[in-house]
């Protein structure tokens, strides 16, 4: 796979921006875009619901790559635009980290494209993410 482009995946979160507010609910608001490890795009946007059932941007782009029968995530990038339209680039959230690190295994070493042009990896954001060993049974208390 070629170079990820970091900053045109931002780009490519931001151009799907579409806000739009429902009520008390605002769709649309934080777009993500991941690169999959065979070089494949993939954007979704959040939806925000009053009842909790609604799911991050991060979520929809990476049902749009399970939809396309692909798992591995090289990079991701989420982005979210203030009321003066100042562009943010937001890390995942703690449930959208376990849901990258459930997808695959080897998505432990995605690229989390973080502000100010940083990078890590979803090993570095979710260092317990491994399932524990079971404890080996203490010794009945006296």
């Amino acid at each position: 796979m070629e170079e990820i482009d970091r900053t045109q995946l931002v780009a490519s979160a931001a151009m799907a921006l579409r806000p739009l507010r429902v009520g008390d609910r605002l769709f649309g608001d934080v777009a993500a875009t991941l690169v999959t490890d065979q070089g494949d795009h993939f954007t979704g946007v959040c939806i925000d619901t009053g009842s909790g059932t609604g799911f991050c941007a991060e979520a929809s782009a990476i049902a749009a790559m399970v939809t396309a029968g692909q798992y591995r995530i090289a990079a991701i990038a989420a982005v979210w635009r203030d009321d003066q339209g100042r562009l943010y680039v937001l890390p995942p959230c703690g449930r959208c980290r376990e849901f990258i690190n459930q997808m695959d295994p080897a998505n432990a070493t995605a690229e989390i494209v973080l502000s100010g042009g940083r990078t890590t990896t979803l090993q570095d954001l979710l260092p317990a993410r491994d399932w524990p060993q079971p404890e080996p049974e203490p010794a009945p208390l006296q």
